[in-house]
């Protein structure tokens, strides 16, 4: 098991991209077969309005893909925090990664809905 405290920036797509896959890398190395990562780590946690806003979504996806075909979730459960819209309602989820497929998409049950939590 592998517990994952990145230094995430809000909005920071390619640097959180490149934090996330270093991640993985460690705990592939280290021998880990799941490896949880933080909440909405893909955006960034404080990513605030941003939330809301479809591009944050669209820009979350490409990131995910380019973990998945990138062959990086061989051989380990990746669990990856991102925003995810379900029949049009956006959800703060954890995407469940392995082997190139994506296992679960598990939205967060309970919510704090004010300022930098909703």
């Amino acid at each position: 098991l592998a517990t994952c405290n990145l230094n995430q920036w809000a909005m920071d797509f390619d640097g959180n991209l490149a934090r996330v896959l270093a991640s993985i890398a460690q705990a592939k190395a280290k021998g880990a077969k799941y490896r949880l990562g933080p909440e909405l780590e893909i955006p960034g946690y404080g990513c605030e309005d941003h939330f809301c806003e479809q591009d944050t979504v669209e820009h979350s996806w490409e990131c995910l893909l380019e973990i998945i075909k990138g062959g990086h979730t061989e051989g380990i459960v990746c669990d990856i925090g991102m925003p995810v819209v379900h029949r049009g309602v956006r959800y703060n989820c954890r995407a469940f990664v392995l082997d190139g497929k994506i296992l679960l998409l598990r939205p967060k049950m309970y919510l704090a809905n004010d300022g930098n939590y909703r």
